[in-house]
């Protein structure tokens, strides 16, 4: 899996977490949750209800993944950067 791709998951992941951006979050929560998520959808079913909910509500779902993306590359820091 490519570091772009593995990026992609652990977005859709958070993005479907209960996880809100009004709590305080610090990289630990961020990437427990990811890893909850997977755990219960799997990276298809993430993917699969990412794409509901911006069929649904696109108004919303466009800034809530603008923030999980940022929240995942904060979280997940890569060690050649």
């Amino acid at each position: 899996m490519t570091p772009q791709l593995l990026e992609h998951v652990r977005a859709e992941a958070l993005f479907v977490s209960d996880v809100q951006s009004s709590e305080p979050l610090d990289p630990e929560r961020i990437r427990r949750a990811v890893m909850l998520s997977v755990r219960r959808h799997g990276p298809r079913g993430c993917a699969a209800l990412v794409a509901h909910e911006f069929g649904e509500h696109p108004e919303t779902a466009v800034g809530r993944m603008g923030w999980v993306l940022d929240a995942v590359r904060r979280a997940y820091v890569r060690a050649h950067r």
